[in-house]
């Protein structure tokens, strides 16, 4: 049986839950859980905001621990390795997608938490292409938002192309923001942060910004208009996006990370005129996970985080409906 922590109905507190795994497949592994993330789509499936949600529901899909037990099929990870898990926790491998090494598009892909229990537990499973070996360098403690915030930002530097002398925008300097800015800067980019706080202004040139904006000051995204080679949406809010796609250069791109439920108000014309592009992006493939990892231990790249303890759940999920984390939660055993 695997002691875990569980919501029965949507937007239910958390309650210590056991339920038993079964045998474990040729394909899989099963992880000690050391820490695990809280990311903004744990609170999304906990309320059942995609109706997709199967309660009872262990939440949790940014996971670091230790291997306990690998199947017979799954040679490349030894028991006591140090790993990660992060929002797919298998793929069909062998669909268009997954045999052209895009996996993370893989329509019948497996979500950690979505029909199966995620790791605000003591232990969880997932076949073994969806885990990772940790570099040495990397903080088990706050490593984990590396493997859903980490990756999403990531992505697109690799599937674009991003030029080291890129001009990239980041809207929303939090839980996925603030490892944006990082990764930008490394990347050689010059970077600007849009965050309507004050305060995350300061914060976001501390984390690798060269300039910061407010996103609700129409003269600041006059001032730079045609500038950007890139833009990066983290939030899930309505903007003024025509505003944004102004600030773009010819052949720009507004690139949407944050699951804004609003429709676009979007004028074709000056996306025509300006052969500017609109896209989106969810995390990345196996293989740009593994070039994640080695990236930010080669640059010292750290989401900045917050400590709870596994028992502290609901109170770490409070926080984080809070809006007031700085700038991911980590539960840890």
């Amino acid at each position: 049986m695997i002691k875990a922590y569980a919501a029965f109905k949507p937007g239910g507190e958390l309650r210590p839950y056991e339920y038993d795994p079964g045998p474990l497949g040729a394909h899989q592994v099963e992880i000690n859980v050391e820490h695990c993330g809280i990311c903004h789509s744990d609170l999304s499936m906990l309320d059942n905001e995609w109706g997709m949600t199967e309660y009872p529901l262990v939440p949790g899909h940014e996971v670091i621990g230790t291997i306990a037990a690998v199947g017979g099929a799954a040679t490349h990870l030894e028991v006591g390795q140090r790993v990660g898990l992060g929002w797919h926790s298998g793929y069909c491998m062998s669909c268009d997608s997954c045999m052209s090494g895009d996996h993370n598009l893989c329509a019948n892909s497996e979500a950690t938490i979505v029909g199966r229990h995620g790791g605000f537990a003591e232990k969880v499973r997932a076949s073994a292409v969806s885990v990772f070996p940790l570099p040495k360098s990397l903080d088990s403690a706050t490593a984990g938002p590396l493997f859903c915030g980490g990756i999403t930002v990531f992505n697109p530097l690799t599937q674009f192309d991003v030029s080291s002398t890129a001009k990239v925008g980041v809207i929303g300097i939090g839980g996925l923001g603030h490892m944006a800015l990082q990764f930008l800067n490394a990347w050689g980019c010059e970077v600007t942060a849009f965050t309507s706080s004050l305060a995350k202004q300061e914060e976001a040139l501390k984390l690798g910004a060269h300039h910061a904006l407010s996103s609700r000051d129409s003269s600041a995204l006059e001032s730079v208009t045609g500038h950007f080679d890139l833009i990066l949406s983290t939030v899930n809010i309505k903007l003024d996006w025509n505003a944004y796609m102004s600030a773009l250069k010819p052949r720009g791109r507004l690139h949407f990370l944050g699951a804004t439920l609003d429709p676009l108000d979007l004028q074709v014309f000056p996306m025509i005129l300006g052969q500017r592009s609109v896209s989106g992006s969810p995390v990345g493939s196996p293989a740009t996970i593994r070039r994640m990892l080695d990236f930010t231990a080669r640059h010292q790249i750290k989401p900045v985080t917050e400590q709870f303890r596994l028992e502290q759940v609901n109170e770490a999920i409070a926080r984080l409906r809070s809006g007031q984390a700085r700038y991911r939660i980590v539960l840890s055993r």
